[in-house]
């Protein structure tokens, strides 16, 4: 199980990425393709050309990190739901564990989600007895 703080985001190359890059290969990725800071902490995820194998880079503080998966059967999916000419998506921690994993979210639909209402000036008051 992957656990994420709230404030961690999650960005996806849409274009395969040669996976025999390395540490500084997929930073130098992350900086150009994806015009993202790979020492922010994000996690950025590369796939190759089959779909098969991903790379997860992410800097924690002391180093880089690499986390490399490769399906024995199937191919990872995205939901492509980028705006036309970016070059990355960003996931939420819940979508992508279900993507390595190796499940296609293409027909899975998210119910809406609960926001509070923006309150009014009004000052609460109490009832003493």
């Amino acid at each position: 199980m992957l656990s994420l703080p709230p404030t961690v985001r999650i960005f996806v190359a849409l274009e395969p990425v040669d996976l025999r890059k390395g540490f500084d290969g997929l930073a130098n990725v992350a900086r150009t393709v994806l015009a993202e800071n790979p020492l922010s902490g994000h996690l950025f995820v590369f796939l190759n050309r089959r779909g098969n194998r991903a790379k997860i880079l992410f800097w924690d503080r002391s180093g880089w990190c690499i986390y490399y998966k490769r399906l024995e059967r199937g191919r990872f999916r995205l939901r492509r739901r980028s705006e036309l000419g970016e070059g990355k998506v960003e996931l939420e921690a819940a979508e992508l564990l279900l993507i390595l994993e190796g499940i296609d979210l293409e027909g899975a639909r998210r119910q809406p989600r609960w926001q509070a209402k923006k309150s009014t000036s009004r000052a609460c008051t109490t009832a003493t007895s």
